[in-house]
């Protein structure tokens, strides 16, 4: 059988020796890679037991624990702030960088409300209209549609302009009087056509609203109504045009609905579009505090165990006179991964108690308790 290759005792870190080269030239990841070493060699038994990995095999381990530690990390930061990045710029690192909750994003899903309001949005709407005829109801958008180099099915009608004066413009109010001089008044001040300056100056507002809503009630109810319905594009419109209306434009606003799917796809180059392109990098070794490269050596360790693991189980027996040794590989295996696991959800944990929402939490129970610590401090009385 070959002989096996153990760990030495010592070792001597140099750029070079970890496959990716992520942190080989940080001075302090160049101090702890033989510290590391060493630690994971003895907690895996070294010098009572031989340790079958090499050098190398520790500073791989250091590497991937290390780059584990800012996956965490920067998925934690991507999570909490995601909605405050999306459409930024994804050409320059976020590592030192504090982000500042905005409502970019949130704006940004709020146009498509806009648009189906009316009041702004994402998707341009446009204006046509048709030309009425004499005893005609019935008008066939999609008939426009085509003359106008369109596709029906491609228009969606918005809003059509087709509305009764309104009833501030036919008030009649018997109470008003003439020849109290106060019309020229009203004219001055553009209140000409509405309610005599009598009732404008000495009745109260709400009675000039409900005067106005019973005429349109009243002409809603006895009277043929200005009203339409829209139904896949045929436009039915009431009353009836009569042989005076011919002629009259009919307005409506309509926006085209590929441009509405159109407005909705953003160009996104050099932009972060997704978690994926969030642009955080390795970090500095060198900046990781004493709580974050604590949990780097134990990830460390838990991943030469699998390491050791694996290499153990290929010669799970080695001969020796009289007897064979049988190692301890899936121990050792299983260990590995439990630590790993462990590891990991203890990082997620702590990244989640020191979240925006945690800290605003525990600030409001800090303040309920301080209140109600208060609430026990005696009132006294002060006598002069």
């Amino acid at each position: 059988m070959a002989d096996i290759a153990i760990w030495p005792g010592s070792s001597s870190f140099a750029p070079g020796k970890t496959p990716f080269g992520f942190y080989d030239y940080d001075s302090e990841f160049m101090g702890d890679a033989d510290k590391v070493a060493k630690f994971c060699a003895q907690r895996l038994g070294y010098p009572i037991q031989n340790v079958e990995l090499q050098d190398i095999n520790f500073y791989t381990a250091f590497e991937e624990a290390t780059t584990i530690y800012a996956n965490e990390l920067y998925a934690y930061k991507i999570r909490e702030n995601y909605l405050s990045l999306e459409g930024g710029d994804a050409r320059f690192p976020l590592n030192d960088k504090i982000i500042q909750p905005n409502l970019a994003t949130i704006i940004k899903y709020s146009g498509q409300y806009g648009t189906e309001a009316g009041v702004g949005g994402n998707t341009n709407w446009y204006s046509g209209s048709i030309s009425l005829t004499g005893s005609v109801q019935d008008y066939n958008l999609d008939t426009w549609a085509s003359e106008n180099g369109l596709e029906g099915e491609n228009v969606e009608i918005r809003r059509v302009f087709y509305e009764a004066p309104p009833a501030i413009d036919r008030f009649y109010d018997p109470f008003g009087g003439t020849g109290t001089g106060m019309m020229g008044l009203t004219d001055s001040f553009g209140w000409g056509g509405y309610s005599p300056a009598v009732n404008f100056l000495l009745m109260p507002l709400n009675f000039d609203l409900a005067r106005m809503q019973s005429i349109e009630m009243s002409e809603q109810i006895r009277r043929s109504n200005y009203s339409f319905e829209l139904i896949n594009n045929q436009l039915r419109i009431f009353p009836i045009p009569s042989d005076g209306d011919t002629g009259t434009k009919l307005w409506f606003q309509y926006l085209k609905k590929d441009e509405r799917l159109a407005d909705s796809i953003i160009d996104a180059t050099d932009k972060i579009s997704d978690v994926s392109n969030v642009p955080y990098e390795n970090p500095q070794y060198l900046k990781i505090n004493s709580v974050g490269r604590s949990w780097i050596f134990e990830m460390t360790l838990a991943i030469a165990k699998e390491m050791l693991a694996y290499v153990r189980n290929k010669y799970q027996n080695i001969p020796i006179p009289g007897s064979d040794v049988t190692l301890n590989g899936s121990d050792l295996l299983a260990g590995g991964e439990k630590d790993r696991d462990k590891l990991v959800e203890k990082l997620r944990t702590y990244f989640d108690e020191t979240s925006k929402r945690a800290m605003l939490e525990r600030r409001r129970d800090e303040s309920q308790f301080r209140n109600e610590e208060m609430t026990y401090i005696p009132m006294t009385i002060f006598v002069g």
